[in-house]
């Protein structure tokens, strides 16, 4: 499967678009839309020269595949668009858990799973942030949507 238009505008919408180089509220190097690497690999430095939008988008795009990858390979339920597109917008800012694509592939309760996505990864740097609440919970309204 492929990210639709909606799960593209939700991760843009939350990760923003920063031209120069910032340090992320986990203290990670970022630039563009939430990007810490760069296409082949190499990691953001606070040190890169700044970035238009459209190189912000068309660094996006290159590393898009790379979060669809995940969700395919670790989801093996069938998932419909929205719930696809939840999870590769919570893949892009985690990295994934195998714990919430678990409960997935055991076709765990809407509550569980609800549950697990408004309560897990909601922090960095040691503490609570409240734009991570909003993400977690427009990614389980998504993944819930018909």
């Amino acid at each position: 499967m492929k990210t639709s238009q909606k799960g593209i505008q939700l991760i843009i919408s939350f990760e923003g678009f920063s031209g120069k180089p910032y340090l992320d509220s986990a203290g990670i190097p970022t630039i563009g839309y939430g990007n810490t690497y760069y296409p082949g690999g190499k990691k953001v430095t606070m040190n890169d020269p700044a970035i238009s939008k459209e190189k912000g988008a068309e660094l996006f795009s290159s590393v898009l595949p790379t979060y669809e990858k995940i969700v395919n390979a670790k989801v093996k339920a069938a998932l419909t668009q929205n719930q696809f597109d939840a999870l590769v917008s919570h893949t892009y800012n985690t990295g994934g858990s195998d714990t919430l694509f678990s409960l997935i592939n055991k076709k765990a309760g809407e509550s569980e799973i609800r549950n697990w996505f408004t309560t897990k990864y909601i922090t960095a740097g040691g503490k609570t942030l409240n734009g991570l609440i909003r993400r977690r919970k427009a990614e389980a309204d998504l993944f819930f949507s018909k």
